[in-house]
């Protein structure tokens, strides 16, 4: 009893860590940028509302810029830890199995289609349709009869992010007014967003979540294996759909607001997972607050690595990610 209630209050200290340094970098991202600000400037904008250009950056911009980079590293790094433990696959995440592509797809053919009288509410449901289609898909051509395996799904994944990037590259290029708008789609990007965009899509972010929630205890005996959950009496695929729902909430919501931003679901559950161990009671909250914490400081750096101008996070992701995707990949090898 003492083991386990030092390790609790470990791990609750350390989640509480975590939070104070995502809070203190939400703050720098609101104040540091192409333009820098103070913390009077800060409290200025939200007390007197004057409407001057240092009000309209911070309350139009930088702090809806940074409540939504939190929101989506926060979902897609939960929709990592949960897709990696349901295909048994350390690889998986929503932008290598494709979702993330399928979203974006279905929404750059809805701008090329419907254009600018296309709504944020549309955009939402192409992007959660898409990645619906996507996930269905790759559950289809990676699972042998009833089962998943591994292997299967990570080159179904493959496929179908490759067959939707390649798609999504002919309708801009077949439509090239709307190239500007779905080229947001393609990089991502949390910059020129409002909390419009936020409010849209937080509902289905927090039912996302919460089914995680709801699932972590499911979700340990499930990482035990198929055979061993059935046997433990686990109701196998009531578990899979809802997590499986619970993943293209999340990606699709994540999408709809800033686009297909990869690589913050492989990176995050791997760091975590090594921190606080298999226990998704524990690794889901780690997720989501270092999943935050991950594209907040992402999001902050790509506005100061090149003087006068922003790299898109999407990039900055990447950069990052690669070789981080690369290392994975050979350790699993060598394992």
């Amino acid at each position: 009893m003492t083991n386990r209630s030092t390790t609790s209050n470990r791990l609750l200290g350390g989640l509480l860590a975590i939070l104070l340094l995502l809070l203190t970098a939400m703050m720098a991202s609101v104040l540091y940028g192409l333009q820098s600000f103070g913390l009077r400037e800060l409290w200025l904008a939200y007390s007197s509302f004057d409407g001057s250009n240092e009000h309209l950056i911070l309350t139009r911009t930088r702090v809806p810029r940074t409540l939504i980079a939190a929101s989506v590293g926060a979902t897609l790094a939960v929709a990592g830890a949960v897709m990696q433990v349901l295909t048994r696959n350390g690889l998986a995440s929503p932008s290598i199995f494709g979702i993330n592509s399928g979203a974006s797809l279905f929404v750059v053919a809805a701008l090329a289609l419907w254009g600018s009288s296309l709504t944020l509410s549309d955009m939402v449901w192409f992007a959660l349709a898409g990645a619906a289609a996507a996930a269905c898909l790759v559950y289809a051509l990676g699972s042998s009869g009833s089962r998943m395996e591994p292997s299967r799904l990570a080159l179904a994944g493959a496929s179908i992010a490759a067959f939707s990037a390649s798609m999504t590259s002919g309708l801009i290029l077949l439509n090239k007014q709307s190239l500007e708008d779905a080229l947001f789609w393609m990089i991502g990007s949390v910059s020129g967003r409002s909390m419009e965009h936020l409010l849209m899509v937080l509902p289905y972010m927090a039912v996302g979540l919460l089914i995680c929630v709801l699932l972590s205890r499911a979700l340990n005996v499930l990482a035990l294996g198929e055979e061993n959950a059935q046997g433990l009496g686990l109701r196998l695929k009531h578990v899979q759909w809802l997590a499986a729902a619970a993943v293209i909430l999340l990606a699709g919501s994540a999408v709809a607001s800033a686009g297909p931003i990869a690589f913050v679901g492989l990176i995050v559950p791997h760091l975590c997972r090594a921190l606080v161990g298999t226990d998704h009671r524990w690794l889901l909250p780690y997720c989501a607050l270092a999943g935050a914490l991950l594209l907040v400081c992402a999001d902050t750096l790509s506005r100061l690595i090149l003087p006068g101008k922003e790299v898109p996070v999407g990039i900055a992701m990447a950069v990052i990610g690669v070789p981080f995707l690369i290392r994975v990949a050979r350790g699993r090898r060598e394992t």
